[in-house]
């Protein structure tokens, strides 16, 4: 395996595509248990809420290539450009395959702070979890699961000079599908969002900073420079437990369909984003902001009346129709940068959408991608996503460099594949936590972040808009505890 730039050479590695589809039994927290143990694992889904969205989870370990681009390092898309090309189709993809799964190619994530080699944005943050700005790891072998159909997908490329070729591959998959069947996956600790210590918990910013934060902000606002402003707060908080943990405790209690584990060694990330970036199909662009959240309870007891009223709220709240009207402008303006004429629109408006623990104000905008477009031109013009910045795009970035003391790193970048078949799907990586530490025998001890922000405009009230990142971070926070409350059980 080789890693980072120093790997990419000019060479192409032309692969045939090889795919299987089989019956089996499937357990999905099993089957991530499974691939946990494994090297540089990365798994999107995985929980029953992505038939909702994306329709595919997928498993995949011991990758043949890593792509990584560094703070300190010049050039980004030049570099990613070569990595994405090294590896080439050798024919079309078989017509069997479902509309949008991932057939083999790249894994991994963007950091916000990519967005810098785009624009021309102020370096006043502090990086202080030294993490790529770009990961990316190249799986020849995956296991698909399409939560619609119940078909199992194993996906095996054939590279050249390769010793496991694609029957063993095929092999190597299936054994790992039996031996998960062999593990058992007890139901994660309850949450207790109600005792969460935050005296234990370290911040980057104070509530007073907060408040005044949102003054200027507001200033910003009213003086005409920007619309909204997408500001956050990172929370710090010690970890002993194992990182799989986090992430079966989230699809357990907050399953999301943009669901996300990456191993990159020395620190994990566990994404519980319910936020699609962009997703490319068949010559299509699609990209579908959230802009308006309300909780979503139990439906006993008084809890269909409640969902009712939450519901109700969120339809006719005119503070977060306005906010996505501008989030769906700026989306508009940004595909309308890589697709053909007259084919860009809002294919979804506002609609909301209920999930298993809330209610979000969703929209679509897509249109066909120009052929001569590229991946890299994908991401020039649209990294990062609006709905995590602001409106305008650009100068709400400046702000937010302004404004928040560390760089955002994963938050709020992306995470998700990009298949060597040209398709792709990122989300965007809101409730993700970074775990930062080394494995200490099955565990990892370090530190984990978690982040939370919301939309600030003109009539926003920022001791609700405090409540609100405070309410987000309780959820993570939560989790976080659970787990470790489980690991000190053991």
């Amino acid at each position: 395996m080789t890693t980072g730039t120093a790997a990419i050479d000019n060479k192409d590695i032309i692969c045939k595509p090889n795919y299987k589809k089989i019956r089996a039994p499937i357990n999905l927290p099993a089957l991530s248990e499974m691939f946990a143990r494994l090297e540089s694992t990365a798994i999107l889904g995985g929980n029953s809420s992505v038939q909702n969205a994306g329709r595919f989870s997928y498993w995949a370990a011991e990758p043949k290539d890593i792509f990584e681009f560094k703070k300190g390092q010049k050039n980004p898309f030049d570099k990613l450009a070569q990595a994405l090309n090294k590896y080439k189709l050798n024919e079309e993809l078989d017509t069997d395959l479902p509309k949008g799964i991932f057939s083999g190619g790249w894994l991994g994530y963007f950091s916000y702070e990519l967005g810098r080699y785009i624009e021309k944005i102020p370096l006043t943050t502090i990086d202080d979890l030294k993490m790529p700005f770009i990961r990316l790891c190249f799986y020849d072998k995956v296991i698909c699961y399409d939560h619609t159909e119940g078909d199992i997908w194993l996906i095996a490329l054939d590279l050249p000079d390769d010793i496991e070729k694609p029957q063993e591959k095929f092999a190597t998959l299936e054994k790992l599908l039996a031996k998960s069947q062999e593990i058992a996956v007890t139901d994660p600790c309850p949450a207790d969002l109600d005792n969460i210590d935050f005296s234990q918990i370290r911040c980057n910013i104070n509530r007073d900073y907060y408040l005044e934060t949102i003054k200027k902000i507001k200033r910003y606002i009213y003086d005409g420079e920007v619309y909204q402003i997408n500001f956050s707060q990172r929370f710090e908080a010690d970890f002993k437990a194992k990182a799989i943990d986090l992430f079966h405790w989230q699809n357990y209690y907050n399953p999301s369909p943009y669901a996300a584990y990456i191993d990159g060694g020395n620190f994990h990330i566990v994404s519980a984003s319910p936020e699609m970036f962009i997703t490319i199909a068949d010559g299509i662009i699609s990209t579908k902001p959230i802009k308006g959240t309300r909780p979503r309870v139990n439906q006993a007891g008084q809890g269909k009346k409640i969902n009712a009223k939450n519901f109700e709220q969120l339809v006719n709240s005119e503070k977060e129709q306005a906010e996505l009207n501008m989030i769906i402008d700026l989306e508009r303006n940004d595909v309308a940068r890589i697709c053909k004429p007259g084919t860009r629109k809002v294919v979804q408006p506002r609609t909301i959408e209920s999930y298993p623990t809330v209610f979000h104000a969703v929209a679509t905008v897509a249109g066909e991608v120009r052929e001569e477009t590229t991946f890299c031109d994908v991401l020039r013009a649209m990294f990062p996503g609006g709905s995590i910045t602001g409106a305008p795009k650009v100068r709400s970035m400046e702000i937010i460099d302004e404004t928040e003391p560390t760089e955002r790193g994963v938050y709020t970048g992306s995470i998700g594949f990009i298949g060597i078949d040209g398709s792709a799907c990122l989300n965007i990586a809101i409730r993700t936590i970074i775990i930062k530490g080394q494995p200490v025998l099955s565990r990892v001890e370090g530190k984990a972040y978690a982040q939370t922000g919301g939309g600030i405009v003109a009539d926003s009230d920022a001791d609700a808009e405090w409540d609100e990142t405070i309410t987000k971070a309780r959820a993570l926070l939560a989790g976080i505890n659970s787990v470790q409350r489980i690991a000190g059980s053991v």
